[in-house]
């Protein structure tokens, strides 16, 4: 019998670390898939439909919504949603793969209230809303109002970490690769 894939939840504050630790990961023999999200945005540059989103239109996202097709969704801003498709869980998790999901705190929260035990949820946070703030600005790619706009949207995720079953302090990137390596080993060996 074919083993069914788990889910692996990773939520942060903007600048926390947490896609450059999910990336490093999907390289690592986890037998992970990253969930394509779906959006009603516009493709950006060279995106393409299926590969770094599912690209829907608002009216298709709402009526797809109304059939309850969505594991979680949110209303980014008017008219442009952005959610992870059950259908996608499924095709993963059909094939004997484990589904790493990159989500804000309340989608991964959600998610794991849905599955359980089937899932981990982790939270990386940063060691101090201070480092927070200056690896936001070392980035240079935000104004100083969206920073502080990010750094106020931090402050309110962070409360959200004690619903999570891994909190990982990212003061040390490798440090909290091996940490998180740990964690995803102990649950998928379960």
């Amino acid at each position: 019998m074919k083993r069914e894939g788990k889910l692996i939840i990773f939520s942060a504050p903007s600048g926390a670390g947490k896609s450059t630790i999910v990336q490093a990961l999907l390289n690592k023999g986890f037998n992970i898939e990253f969930s394509i999200s779906a959006t009603s945005r516009q493709p950006r540059g060279n995106e393409k439909d299926g590969v770094e989103y599912h690209f829907l239109t608002p009216d298709e996202f709402r009526a797809k919504i109304k059939e309850d097709a969505f594991l979680e969704w949110e209303e980014v801003y008017e008219n442009t949603f952005y959610g992870t498709l059950k259908s996608e869980v499924e095709r993963i998790c059909s094939k004997g793969s484990n589904i790493v999901f990159d989500v804000d705190v309340v989608g991964g929260v959600n998610i794991k209230k849905m599955y359980g035990n089937k899932a981990i949820s982790v939270f990386v946070q940063p060691p101090s809303i201070e480092e927070l703030k200056t690896r936001l600005e070392n980035r240079g790619t935000d104004s100083a109002e969206k920073i502080a706009i990010r750094i106020a949207k931090a402050e309110k995720e962070l409360a959200f970490a004690p619903e999570f079953d891994k909190v990982i302090i990212n003061d040390n990137l490798e440090q909290a690769l091996a940490e998180t390596e740990k964690a995803l080993s102990q649950f998928l060996n379960k």
